[in-house]
């Protein structure tokens, strides 16, 4: 007789449940990379739909723009577009999306530092059922992999016939061992009768009728033997099951406990090794603007040196000017620069340091930061209409501490014309009431949590950069013109 491995079907459960957890963790993983990969596309699409559409977003030509418009429905993804003017009105609406739901990227459309309206293009939800049909070769792979698990437990685990000859001998000799006194009491009897067989008619009915109870009474010792001894072999296995997985789940716990043991070491270690630099109490005597190229094709690399020192050259003269002008500002009295600015491949970095207890030296940092990209978009565009070589930039302001964390964050996170605010609470004091910032989404880092964005300023500090943004082009305006 073949015997089931124990708890067959119970092990066919956990594998259920391990295959639907396993798909269940595949489809949100699949759905992260593609709402990731889309926010990326959608962004980068509006911003080609922004550059195409400016003239004819200034003009208000319906007709162009909803022909701009149309080609980029034509992609799967994009199921709406929504261009307004400056004053909120609807221009071109194309699409459908009130058929289908999705994510909505707006974005503000500028022509030098005048908004001359908006741009909002929804993106359409990958469904679940979409991304198992795209994933169906791994989940058909996943779930023959637990039938052949299953399958195998089957056939390894079962019962061999020497486990079942030993637990057989066990019982026998358990029952053996219970059963002895009520066998010895029906052979006495059966003695008694034999001796008394002659006796008188009365003793002989009384004598059978004696029989006829011992009789009755082996034959019910003989059942319930019969019944508890399948009873035993029923108890026996699945005690012998219970010691088996209770040995299991105790190695697994301590297993489980040094795990976690190890983990916690290596994040309180791992924590231990940043707490100086993210401290938050952390006083900011001096900040480090760092100003790189946003070039993602390496074009600077690839040009020639007589066009591409030139560049530098202009870029270095128009970065220390600015800080020039900007130090000269009665808001940043007692911040000065620690070193003269020059401009490399990987770009220029700028060291202010505060020299009493009220200069405002983070303020000065997130200022000449703003300051330059104002500068360096300006003479971006200027040389893309003369068509001459130029790159955009992005700039991180951070204090001496966290200077090399932001090297890598603008190399990481940094988007074109961004500016990235890393500075402990006494910086983020100094500017709260000037700069508006938000958080970065779905940080992956210590330091992108910390990390902030600049959105904005108020309108006293938006007027004192364009003064001094003027200021710099007016003396630069004609060095620019020799090169």
């Amino acid at each position: 007789m073949t015997y089931l491995a124990p708890r067959q079907g119970l092990f066919a459960i956990i594998l259920l449940v391990s295959f639907c957890l396993q798909t269940l963790l595949l489809v949100i993983s699949t759905d992260q990379q593609l709402s990731n990969s889309r926010a990326l596309k959608g962004e980068q699409m509006v911003a080609q739909l922004i550059d195409e559409a400016r003239l004819s977003l200034e003009n208000k030509d319906r007709v162009s723009l909803s022909v701009i418009a149309n080609r980029y429905t034509s992609e799967q993804d994009v199921t709406r577009i929504l261009i307004k003017d400056n004053n909120d009105d609807i221009l071109v609406p194309v699409g459908n999306a009130p058929m289908q739901q999705g994510d909505t990227i707006r974005q503000i459309a500028t022509n030098g530092d005048a908004v001359i309206g908006s741009v909002a293009l929804t993106l359409k939800d990958v469904s679940k059922g979409e991304i198992i049909a795209m994933q169906w070769p791994f989940v058909i792979g996943t779930m023959l992999l637990h039938l052949l698990l299953w399958l195998i437990y089957g056939y390894l685990a079962r019962p061999t016939k020497e486990q079942i000859n030993a637990l057989s001998r066990d019982i026998q000799e358990l029952y053996r061992d219970q059963y002895r006194p009520v066998d010895q009491r029906s052979y006495d009897r059966e003695l008694e009768r034999q001796s008394t067989g002659k006796s008188a008619s009365h003793t002989s009915d009384s004598q059978v009728a004696t029989d006829n109870t011992a009789h009755a009474a082996d034959n019910e010792v003989t059942n319930a033997r019969k019944f508890n001894v399948h009873n035993e072999v029923n108890e026996y296995l699945r005690t012998q099951q219970n010691r088996e997985t209770g040995n299991d789940t105790d190695n697994l716990a301590s297993e489980g406990g040094k795990s976690e043991i190890a983990d916690t070491d290596g994040v309180a270690s791992q924590a231990a090794s940043h707490t100086s630099k993210l401290s938050a109490t952390r006083s900011v005597d001096s900040v480090k603007v760092q100003i790189v190229f946003h070039d993602e094709f390496n074009m600077l690399e690839r040009l020639a040196p007589a066009q591409r020192l030139p560049y530098l050259a202009l870029c270095t003269q128009l970065l220390n000017q600015a800080v020039t002008e900007l130090l000269r500002q009665p808001l940043l009295l007692g911040v000065s620069a620690m070193n003269e600015a020059h401009f490399e491949d990987n770009g220029a970095s700028v060291v202010l340091k505060a020299d009493n207890s009220h200069a405002k030296v983070a303020l000065a940092g997130v200022m000449l930061a703003k300051l330059y990209l104002m500068l360096n978009k300006i003479i971006h565009d200027k040389h893309i209409e003369l068509s001459r070589f130029a790159l955009p930039a992005k700039a991180g302001v951070s204090d001496d501490a966290q200077s090399e964390p932001m090297t890598h964050l603008l190399q990481s996170i940094g988007k074109k014309e961004q500016l990235l605010i890393l500075l402990p609470n006494a910086g983020l004091k100094q500017i709260s009431n000037h700069v508006q910032v938000h958080n970065i989404m779905r940080p992956t880092t210590v330091y992108e949590r910390e990390c902030a964005i600049f959105d904005g300023a108020n309108d006293s500090l938006i007027q004192r950069l364009a003064d001094v943004r003027n200021a710099v082009l007016m003396i630069e305006d004609e060095d620019e013109r020799h090169i």
